[in-house]
């Protein structure tokens, strides 16, 4: 079995690593040719995976038919903000996994990575999440992820990428899974600008536990089911996007508060939050449902609202059972 992983940032290579590691010949396929041609000099992503070699079974490559030739498999870990763009230009494979994070708002409807992959493409889709930072995934750390969508699918993904470090479950609940990879980001936003204003872990707590239930609230209106959400894919995603270090969207949050002008805030990465609760604030708009953490950190990003005074909101809305 040959597969491509379209996208060569951290996450796209740390999947290259993973399925290259078990014998699996895997392209790995660079938007820039001079991406794709340091990679192969160095044997390293250098820019977004420093230090970790890459294995014998790796092919790094810009040209897309070289990628997908052959192929059973393409694994899109591309930007959101690129995804559409990008696959139009590219050929088509036999399936595909999304393991992309976002959100995307259109014609009145929030739609999901895979769903976007689906339209564009006429072939079936599965998708990965979980907590899966690249950089530990690619450094064989013990982790764990659900491959969703078709049962038949999602166990072929899981039959694919399991291994000694790398646990898979499988899921039959696609867009609940998406939605929860894509709302713990706004999450994680928030939990940096607490990390950035030295709140407190009292506060912090208090955030990501309302903000788990806003998710559920939201999640489950958009037709996920409530299970998924306080599983990896939503309630174990949250925790390691809103703590670790390695994450784009927590750093980004803290960075924000402190200072740091939005246009610099991807210097280091993409981070998918930023775009996320865009989309979710133009979904809110026509729907009017009630998302108050979302909305406080879209007006802290896009619209200058101090975060102290948005914090101040938040703690004197009405009081309510919980």
């Amino acid at each position: 079995m040959k597969v491509a992983i379209l996208g060569a940032g951290a996450w796209g290579t740390a999947l290259a690593v993973l399925l290259a590691s078990k014998g699996i010949p895997t392209a790995l396929w660079a938007r820039r040719k001079e991406q794709a041609e340091a990679l192969r000099a160095s044997r390293e992503n250098k820019d977004y995976l420093p230090g970790v070699a890459l294995p014998a079974y790796l092919y790094p490559t810009a040209d897309p038919e070289e990628a997908l030739e052959g192929v059973e498999l393409a694994v899109v870990a591309l930007p959101s903000k690129a995804l559409e763009e990008t696959l139009r230009a590219l050929p088509l494979a036999p399936w595909y996994l999304s393991a992309t994070k976002g959100l995307f708002f259109k014609e009145g409807r929030l739609h999901t990575p895979s769903e976007v992959v689906e339209a564009l493409t006429g072939r079936s889709v599965a998708a990965l999440s979980g907590p899966n930072h690249a950089e530990e995934v690619a450094r064989f750390l013990p982790t764990a992820s659900v491959a969703a969508g078709p049962l038949e699918l999602a166990k072929r993904v899981q039959e694919l990428f399991s291994g000694p470090t790398f646990r898979v479950y499988t899921s039959q609940d696609r867009r609940g899974v998406e939605l929860g990879g894509a709302l713990k980001n706004i999450l994680a936003l928030a939990a940096g600008m607490v990390d950035g204003l030295r709140l407190g872990d009292n506060a912090k707590a208090a955030l990501l536990t309302r903000g788990l239930r806003e998710m559920v609230r939201f999640g489950t209106a958009q037709g996920g089911e409530e299970a998924t959400f306080y599983g990896l894919s939503g309630l174990g995603d949250l925790l390691a996007t809103a703590y670790s270090l390695h994450s784009r969207n927590r750093g980004a949050g803290e960075r924000l508060v402190r200072g740091e002008a939005l246009e610099r805030l991807e210097d280091r990465g993409v981070v998918e939050g930023l775009y996320a609760v865009k989309a979710l604030m133009a979904w809110r708009e026509r729907t009017g449902l009630e998302l108050p953490i979302a909305e406080a950190v879209y007006q802290v990003v896009y619209e200058g609202l101090d975060p102290l005074k948005a914090l101040s909101a938040l703690m004197a809305r009405e009081p309510k059972a919980e």
